[in-house]
């Protein structure tokens, strides 16, 4: 597995599971790593440990959102029948998705802010596969997803539970306060195609395990969810599909939360008002 990353203070990084050099001193042509999500969904990024710079282990460096940017943020909703039972809703017939505004970002710690008490009393969190498209597409056939993908994040998603069960239409409001997106710190980018089904996501409190499932285990995978999608709109670099939740677990000021993917990673972050 390779990984793309930036620090804190912005600089791009690539590495590998014995560290991060300077995405520059492997790329010299690439100034970001948005310039290597392209090389990254055709798996042809360089190799971390060819590069003139020693490696940096993971555990030396503070990383940030691994984009300065991202593109449209899709959310999958229901794609776990079990959530789907929990939550008193029927099976979809396909992919439940909806949309979230680019305020809602924030990188590796967080913090997630609540919003105040007199417009939600009830945040869950959600920890969630996502998805970051690498290349311009449209009408892509399922099977070929894996050559417009870039590579797999760990995310936690927030939803504003009380403020969706007075109404389904309120979903985009819920879903859409500040800090209601947390991102992992590094983007892992598979070098041979993942069999992403066996993999287990877990949603964790206070490092108590929430809720947790396979991701064999989805009504619609990550690639059926792609291709959909690319049949409504174009895909550009950067855009993000958090693929759905095994469960939701209530958050208040001073629970520490966090989402892991097995083999992809995991992000943890602090909550406040």
């Amino acid at each position: 597995m390779k990984y793309l990353a930036r620090t804190a203070e912005g600089r791009p990084l690539l590495g590998d599971d014995g560290g991060f050099v300077p995405l520059g001193a492997a790329e010299p042509d690439l100034g970001s790593v948005r310039d290597a999500l392209p090389r990254a969904a055709a798996g042809t990024l360089a190799d971390p440990a060819d590069a003139p710079a020693p490696r940096v282990p993971a555990a030396d460096l503070t990383l940030g959102p691994p984009l300065d940017r991202f593109g449209k943020l899709w959310g999958i909703g229901l794609n776990y029948a079990e959530h789907a039972g929990d939550l008193d809703e029927d099976r979809p017939d396909e992919p439940a998705s909806f949309m979230k505004p680019s305020s809602v970002l924030t990188g590796p710690g967080g913090p997630i802010r609540l919003p105040p008490t007199d417009q939600s009393e009830r945040v869950t969190a959600e920890a969630e596969l996502a998805v970051v498209m690498g290349r311009e597409c449209r009408n892509v056939d399922e099977a070929a997803v894996d050559d417009v993908v870039a590579g797999y994040l760990p995310v936690i998603d927030m939803t504003a539970e009380d403020v969706l069960q007075r109404n389904p239409r309120f979903l985009t409001r819920a879903k859409s306060y500040d800090t209601f997106l947390v991102v992992g710190p590094a983007l892992a980018v598979p070098e041979d195609p993942l069999d992403l089904s066996s993999l287990r996501v877990a949603t964790e409190v206070d490092g108590t395990v929430e809720a947790e499932n396979e991701i064999r285990n989805m009504l619609f995978p990550p690639a059926e969810i792609v291709a959909f999608h690319s049949d409504v709109m174009t895909l550009r670099p950067g855009d993000l599909f958090s693929t759905g939740t095994p469960g939701a677990a209530p958050i208040e000021p001073g629970d520490d939360v966090r989402a892991t993917v097995e083999s992809i990673g995991s992000v943890s972050a602090t909550v406040t008002r």
